[in-house]
Formats: structure tokens, C-alpha cells, sequence
């Protein structure tokens, strides 16, 4: 035991330095946090829908909600059901497994209800395209408010879509 201890202290601390997210972040944070109080009067509701991604997207959206971004402090919260959400936040193509999942999603979340296709596959199908278990677009399902580009897009970016499509109603 006295090994270890010994070792750790040699060692010291190993681990990088924090770094808080940028101001220009921090501005489109406050701004979602703004609009979504004269919009709706309380907090966001998001209900994130898998349609048939890699993951990669879901990854950035987590980080969304990590210490870094802490978004759940501007108001913005995931909802596991889509009747307590005010928008949706749809990643990969659709696949023929999650056509009907996603359009009865669709329907049981309360109007006004915004669309958010997150990543290069929910607008193209990316390298999805073409496969026979693919039915298509996010668009050609559901209707899309906006569209963010990247594969996968990064915390800022998906951040800056919530903002697009809030700035729509």
C-alpha cells in the first residue's frame, strides 16, 4: 500500500486542464435559453430519435449534455417520450425497421413540433445510400425544420441547429 501511494505522489497529476467551451458557444446557448423562454415559456424538451445511424452523431449530442457544453443549465432537456417533447432530433437515414417508430413519434409529439435531422446520413443516407434496409432521408418520412451538415457535426453545431429551427416559429 505504501508502494502505491509512493508511485502516485511520484507521479503527480496527469490529467489535461479544463477548458470551458468558447464565448461564441456560450452566446448561442444563452440565445437558445432566450428563445425558448419567449417561445414556449419554460424549458426545451428534446426527444432524440436513433432512425438507423452509426452512433457517431448520438456521441455529439451526449456531449451536448456533458460538463463541457452542460446545456441542461440553458434549458434544454432530453425527454425519454415524445408526448413531453417540443422537438426532435433525428440522426442517420431511416431505416425500413424505424419508418413507422419515427412517424408515430412524429405524431405523438405536440404541436408546435420542430425537427431537427442531425448529420450528413439524415439528409443523404451518407454511406448508407443505396442499401436495400434504407427507406431514405429523414425528409422523405417526416418533415425537417433543419438540416445540420457533418459527420458526424460537432456540440456547436447541432447547438446552432436547435437555434435555427427555434428561430423558425
Amino acid at each position: 500500500m505504501a508502494s502505491l501511494f509512493s508511485k502516485i505522489f511520484r507521479t503527480g497529476l496527469v490529467t489535461e486542464p479544463f477548458s470551458p467551451v468558447d464565448a461564441d458557444v456560450e452566446r448561442v446557448l444563452e440565445a437558445i435559453s432566450a428563445r425558448t423562454r419567449n417561445l414556449l415559456g419554460r424549458a426545451l424538451a428534446i426527444r432524440e430519435v436513433d432512425a438507423g445511424s452509426c452512433n457517431g452523431c448520438e456521441i455529439e449530442i451526449s456531449g451536448i449534455t456533458g460538463p463541457t457544453y452542460d446545456a441542461s443549465q440553458f434549458g434544454i432537456h432530453f425527454v425519454a417520450s415524445p408526448r413531453h417533447a417540443d422537438m426532435l432530433l433525428v440522426t442517420g437515414p431511416v431505416t425500413r425497421n424505424m419508418e413507422l417508430p419515427l412517424r408515430k413519434t412524429y405524431e405523438a409529439t405536440p404541436d408546435p413540433k420542430l425537427v431537427v435531422a442531425v448529420g450528413d446520413c439524415a439528409r443523404t443516407c451518407g454511406v448508407f445510400a443505396g442499401s436495400y434496409a434504407i427507406v431514405g432521408s429523414v425528409d422523405t418520412v417526416i418533415p425537417v425544420d433543419v438540416f445540420v451538415d457533418g459527420c458526424p457535426p460537432t456540440p456547436t453545431a447541432i447547438l446552432t441547429g436547435i437555434l435555427a429551427a427555434l428561430d423558425r416559429r
